[in-house]
């Protein structure tokens, strides 16, 4: 899959920032349904807020690679809302086909070694930790898709900070989402968190990729 830039085209500017702040308010009413406690609210914002903020990308002539990972991150999203255990691995297939994604689109820029042996030891503590409290069919899914997040949340500093804390933050979301699946105490409200965390992440990874391409002239529409 090519990282090249899409061709970007003459697309007004407040086609752009009508997207953006269509995705901001999907992004609000999910958060504030959550707080609510109103699912329904949860249900139709929730699938909304990838394809916004790809369309969104898209107009500012993203890559492909992001815009894949931003669809995946939707395919995930959607199967994520079911309770069923095929669903919840379905979805977590989606996410790891993502952050392939987001791998192929940092390339082979540089990141720094010291960041990397951070991430190797919350990834090898996580693992440790959480694996005798999960349900032992997804003990090597977990720890496999562990790997990949890991390995995408380091290499996303390669774009500069705003990547950087993305990537931090998806795997702060994924964390928090492994922690319950593990039945460990949760903080009150806890899909709220995972929510506000995971809707940061997939915003900075993408801002901070057509940044680190285009420049802050490009992503300030």
């Amino acid at each position: 899959m090519s990282t090249a830039p899409t061709a970007v085209r003459a697309v007004p500017a407040t086609v752009s920032r009508a997207l953006l702040a269509a995705f901001a308010v999907a992004a609000a009413v999910d958060l504030v349904s959550l707080l609510a406690g109103a699912d329904l609210g949860h249900q139709i914002a929730k699938p909304l807020l990838m394809p916004l903020l790809a369309a969104y990308a898209l107009t500012l002539g993203a890559p492909k690679t992001l815009t894949a990972a931003l669809l995946f991150g939707w395919g995930g999203d959607v199967f994520l809302l079911s309770d069923a255990d095929w669903a919840f691995l379905v979805g977590m297939g989606s996410f790891a086909a993502g952050h392939v994604c987001y791998l192929v689109l940092f390339g082979r820029r540089r990141t720094s070694p010291a960041l990397g042996a951070l991430y190797a030891a919350a990834l090898v503590g996580t693992v440790v930790l959480l694996w005798p409290d999960l349900p032992a069919d997804l003990r090597i899914p977990v720890a496999g898709y562990s790997l990949l997040l890991t390995a995408m949340a380091y290499r996303s500093s390669a774009l500069g900070l705003l990547a950087g804390l993305g990537g931090a933050l998806f795997l702060l979301s994924d964390t928090l989402i492994a922690t319950g699946v593990a039945e460990w105490p949760q903080l009150p409200a806890p899909d709220f968190w995972v929510m506000l965390t995971y809707i940061a992440a997939q915003y900075l990874l993408t801002a901070g990729a057509l940044q680190a391409m285009y420049g802050e002239r490009r992503t300030n529409v």
